[in-house]
């Protein structure tokens, strides 16, 4: 089907009225993807709307971690998702045996799970975080719990710090947010100087130290709404650029790049999984009702407790 964007969007658009589907986008995905959803936002966020709304297909724009748990969160409902093959680095750090073998050797040790994780780790877990809670969950456990933090050891050091725990962390990361280079945001701040550096926690010590504003993508974005400043770097994934600019269109957005470029086709930082999410997909996904997302029921039913768990302390 050779049709440009805009004749796209508008199918898919009326494809998705004609079968009463939603579309979530989570903040990452290319523009043209975001142009196309009835909602944007994290992948837990999306997730909580997609219980709230009325009905008969979810499509999830994202990676596959992000489909499976709004599978779980809403069992009744056909979950399609573009590309089954939209992994995720993070999640993919942390096979469920891995952990299980590793808790096995820490038999006195809760779990404490990022919601970047699949539904097979998340049934091993006690508690779903995200980067916006982690602090405010991780504050309510006892004092004295032994805690397992996986798999993202960029953003658990950043919860040790703030909490003063001493959390175990699992070895993971996401390599969008790794591989920020610091001497483009070192030389970034000297050519803008007194402009704030807003960074995902997801990022490494050294580029959090540099950082004004820590924090989840949707807060960095709330941060550019509510701030005076007209000007910002930004050390996420450069998908959330193009909801800041439409939020934002008086205010400039400076990507920090990474460390290489080569091959990534820009001076961006992306994440090439949520880029697999593309129009002429999402208008077979819708199309053809597949490829539909499933989860075994008793991996659900454990992993959605550890879910709801989080949702209760937050």
């Amino acid at each position: 089907m050779d049709l440009n964007k805009k004749e796209y969007i508008d199918k898919i658009k009326k494809l998705a009225k004609e079968k009463n589907a939603v579309i979530f986008a989570h903040y990452y995905t290319r523009p043209e993807i975001q142009e196309c959803a009835d909602f944007i936002g994290d992948s837990l966020a999306l997730a909580q709307q997609a219980t709230r709304v009325s009905a008969d297909i979810l499509v999830m724009c994202g990676v596959h971690f992000m489909g499976e748990t709004m599978k779980i969160l809403c069992p009744e409902k056909k979950v399609l998702i573009p590309d089954m093959n939209a992994g995720c680095s993070l999640a993919d750090s942390c096979k469920a045996e891995d952990l299980a073998a590793f808790k096995a050797q820490h038999p006195d040790h809760m779990v404490v799970s990022y919601v970047n994780t699949s539904a097979d780790v998340k049934a091993l877990t006690d508690v779903v975080v995200t980067s916006s809670n982690a602090k405010k969950i991780v504050d309510q456990l006892p004092k004295d719990a032994k805690i397992i933090f996986g798999p993202d050891h960029n953003l658990g050091s950043y919860i040790n710090s703030v909490t003063g725990r001493e959390m175990l962390l699992w070895n993971g990361a996401c390599h969008v947010h790794s591989r920020f280079s610091l001497e483009a945001l070192l030389q970034l701040k000297a050519e803008n100087p007194g402009v704030e550096v807003l960074a995902h926690p997801e990022c490494k010590a050294h580029i959090l130290a540099q950082s004004d504003v820590i924090g989840s993508t949707k807060a960095l974005l709330e941060h550019t709404i509510q701030s005076s400043a007209k000007r910002f770097i930004i050390a996420t994934e450069s998908g959330i650029l193009h909801e800041m600019q439409k939020a934002c269109p008086d205010k400039e957005f400076i990507p920090v790049p990474p460390e290489i470029t080569e091959g990534i086709g820009c001076s961006c930082n992306e994440c090439e999984y949520m880029r697999m999410n593309t129009l002429d997909k999402l208008y077979a996904c819708l199309r053809d009702e597949q490829p539909e997302m499933h989860v075994a029921k008793e991996t659900a039913e454990k992993a959605v407790s550890s879910i709801q768990r989080m949702l209760e302390m937050s």
